[in-house]
């Protein structure tokens, strides 16, 4: 069994200004998504999912999927607003524009994974390490259901220079399996070294060396029934918001807590960048190139 990685694609980053997922940051152009392909493939992954919106495909299919034929198979699904079960289509806001969240995005793929498979961002870099625990794990539990994991980041490894970031904080039990994810905004390091985060306009603590989520999920396909039932619940309460999203680490920790689940935290030692601000991209570039430069990767990947 191989598993499958997918990778969330659908969304456009709007304090970086446009479609970051077919952004060229690497020396021959690479994109973001094209190094977690890569490294996928050398973790033993079989196929790459893609969902992104409908406005864009040709743009994607061309510059994205063009370069992957004859390397690993690949598909794309759709996310779209109304991708909803039909009882609750004429309750949606007629001022809402924006879909569901990531865990709508995720429910897209039922009808094309069958195995185990990762979540993943299209902008954001996890690293090779990241990719290699990730489809160990998938591999571990092949014909199981309810064995989870996510690949946890220290907190350190995951800031911007440009800004306060937003970041789920795991909490992790003795035998290291996750408990809960509570999301945490504006964490950033002070000159002196020490973390903070914002809440309700406040500065506060951050705990060094914290373990935290960058949206890299590992699933048994029996992920896909428990995010519908929890889809329509989520419905039934938010149908007419406008601004209401449906979040992969809700689902998780409503399983998590109803003891339905486990779900192993895989610590990984990579550093994560990816381009949270437009200021981010000149770093994000020098990075790619400093990796190229040594022999993480080759001059050309595909």
């Amino acid at each position: 069994m191989k598993p499958t990685l997918f990778i969330l694609a659908a969304g456009m980053g709007s304090r970086y200004g446009g479609l970051k997922q077919l952004d060229g940051l690497g020396p021959n152009g690479e994109t973001i998504m094209d190094y977690s392909v890569y490294d996928a493939i050398r973790a033993g992954f079989g196929k790459i999912v893609f969902v992104i919106r409908h406005d864009f495909e040709q743009d994607f299919r061309d510059k994205v999927l063009a370069k992957y034929e004859g390397v690993i198979p690949t598909e794309v699904v759709f996310q779209d607003i109304t991708s909803i079960p039909e009882e609750f289509k004429a309750k949606v806001n007629p001022e809402r524009k924006k879909p569901w969240g990531t865990n709508h995005a995720v429910l897209m793929g039922k009808d094309a994974i069958r195995e185990p498979f990762g979540v993943i961002n299209a902008d954001d870099y996890y690293g090779a390490e990241s990719f290699k625990l990730l489809g160990d794990f998938l591999r571990s539990v092949e014909g199981r259901k309810g064995k989870y994991c996510m690949i946890g980041f220290r907190i350190e490894n995951t800031l911007s220079e440009n800004g306060g970031v937003s970041r789920g904080l795991c909490e992790v039990n003795a035998e290291g399996y996750l408990t809960g994810v509570k999301e945490c905004h504006g964490i950033e390091m002070k000159p002196d070294g020490s973390l903070i985060q914002v809440e309700d306009g406040k500065e506060l603590p951050f705990p060094a060396g914290a373990s935290v989520s960058m949206n890299m999920w590992g699933f048994t396909p029996d992920y896909f029934d428990y995010s519908e039932k929890a889809f329509v619940k989520f419905l039934e309460e938010n149908a007419g918001e406008l601004k209401s999203e449906f979040y992969i680490p809700t689902v998780v920790n409503d399983l998590i807590n109803a003891g339905e689940v486990t779900l192993k935290v895989e610590q990984t030692p990579s550093k994560w960048f990816g381009v949270t601000y437009a200021a981010d991209r000149e770093a994000t570039v020098n990075q790619f190139k400093r990796l190229h430069e040594e022999g993480l990767y080759p001059a050309k990947l595909f």
